[in-house]
């Protein structure tokens, strides 16, 4: 990203509530009940190699600013609970894959390395026994990490595990933020697991910041940013805080008073772009970079990146298979979520069912427009007169109705239309979810239970 421009009048017009767009439809689209037979007809419909995610809720401590679905506890029995549970939601999927291939996994949570080593055996051997899963190299096979929760020890375990890429949640160097956020962890900690990685053969190595914590400012952040260009790692993650301490009451801890202001957190936005492109990172899009040798740079170079609900992937989008509480699967245009609570997804495993709660199956129009979407939001353009061939339409004639949404982007130099492409430009990048919304079919009637997009 080259050319960058912060324009304050751009950013109070476009800096809208919008999706992720880690699908579309998006999960707010997901209806209950949802038919257990269309997800057996989703897996039956073809033998695509499925990646595979498994959530993990487990925390030992609450960080404060934290929307995921979590379970903070100090008893290590609950995990041999939920992997009890797991085991079973994996027996009854497995006469239904019938053989299929499993590829990537992806262990997320809450917090994966709340789980001890023997726990970690013994989930590794759970996917190998009933799913079939070959950790050879071939795949990519990741895990979140709070550096808080994993010893050197644990590190070189998961290694023989076959796992190759991992991901560290730093979020702030700064202690000052940190204990705001009930989230402290020293700087040598997180230097010598990022060194361990390597020196056990770790692949790929992910940082996650967050942007908009309370306390932040442009000095302390700055410091925060060339912290983690000096550990040199494959990926980096820059999340913007959504502070909704009315969904999540954690967030309620926080000081409002200490949250950086609109402008200011845009300004730690812009210093993190421009210090990770500097450093020779590709920005990816919305909140990832990638050094140029790292897969996600290549495959976005050669016009096969993938956004699944993990994020951006170089696989995996509609064949994804989710597993534990809250997970959600799309195979084959058909999406699915798993009980959002424990008790609830413990429930349906004990009565030998799919613990699906809602769901919902692509129509013709939503494949369109999720093609669309991808292409965009992936790889920043799209080639128009491939897009009418490949789904047997007209361009303007079908997305009439988004032109009208689509025309001050254009005007203001956010995107370049014409009959042969349309592209989202340099500036343009960092509103590619509101340009993606204007061909959203959903948001006809507001986006108000979506977080700002930047």
């Amino acid at each position: 990203m080259t050319s960058f421009r912060w324009d304050p009048e751009l950013i109070a017009r476009y800096n809208i509530n919008g999706p992720r767009y880690t699908s579309y439809p998006t999960a707010l689209a997901l209806t209950s009940p949802f038919a257990h037979d269309r997800v057996i007809s989703a897996l039956a419909a073809d033998d695509r190699t499925l990646s595979v995610y498994i959530h993990l809720p487990f925390c030992h401590k609450l960080c404060y600013y934290c929307g995921c679905n979590k379970v903070i506890t100090r008893h290590q029995g609950k995990a041999d609970t939920y992997l009890d549970a797991l085991e079973n939601e994996m027996k009854l999927y497995k006469p239904l894959l019938r053989g299929r291939r499993l590829g990537p996994l992806h262990l997320g949570g809450g917090t994966p390395t709340f789980l001890t080593e023997e726990q970690l055996t013994r989930l590794m051997d759970m996917l190998r026994e009933h799913l079939g899963l070959v950790a050879n190299g071939e795949h990519e096979i990741s895990i979140e990490i709070d550096p808080r929760s994993c010893s050197l020890e644990k590190l070189k375990h998961l290694r023989t595990l076959g796992f190759n890429r991992v991901s560290y949640g730093v979020q702030d160097f700064d202690q000052t933020v940190q204990i705001a956020i009930n989230r402290v962890q020293d700087d040598e900690m997180i230097e010598t697991l990022v060194q361990k990685s390597r020196e056990f053969g770790f692949e790929s190595i992910n940082l996650d910041l967050i942007y908009g914590l309370p306390h932040q400012h442009p000095e302390s952040f700055q410091r925060s940013l060339d912290k983690v260009v000096a550990l040199n790692p494959d990926r980096i993650s820059l999340f913007s805080y959504a502070h909704l301490p009315a969904r999540f009451a954690a967030q309620r801890k926080l000081d409002k008073g200490a949250l950086p202001s609109p402008e200011m957190k845009l300004q730690l936005l812009e210093m993190g772009i421009r210090t990770f492109t500097a450093a020779g990172y590709q920005f990816i899009g919305m909140d990832h970079f990638a050094r140029a040798d790292d897969e996600l740079a290549k495959v976005q170079r050669e016009g096969k990146l993938q956004r699944n609900f993990q994020g951006y992937t170089t696989h995996g989008s509609d064949a994804l298979l989710g597993l534990g509480v809250s997970s959600i699967s799309q195979i084959n245009g058909v999406i699915w979520q798993n009980e959002k609570d424990l008790p609830d997804y413990y429930q349906a495993i004990e009565a030998n069912k799919l613990p699906v709660v809602k769901g919902v199956g692509l129509t013709h129009d939503d494949r369109i427009r999720a093609d669309l979407i991808a292409e965009v939001i992936c790889h920043f353009k799209l080639d128009i007169k491939k897009f009418e061939s490949k789904w047997s339409l007209t361009f303007n004639q079908y997305f009439a109705e988004s032109f009208p949404r689509l025309a001050p982007f254009v005007e203001d130099g956010l995107v370049l239309l014409n009959e042969r492409e349309l592209v989202v430009t340099e500036l343009g990048r960092l509103w590619v979810r509101s340009i993606c919304s204007t061909f959203d079919a959903y948001l006809l009637d507001g986006q108000q239970s979506y977080s700002k997009v930047v």
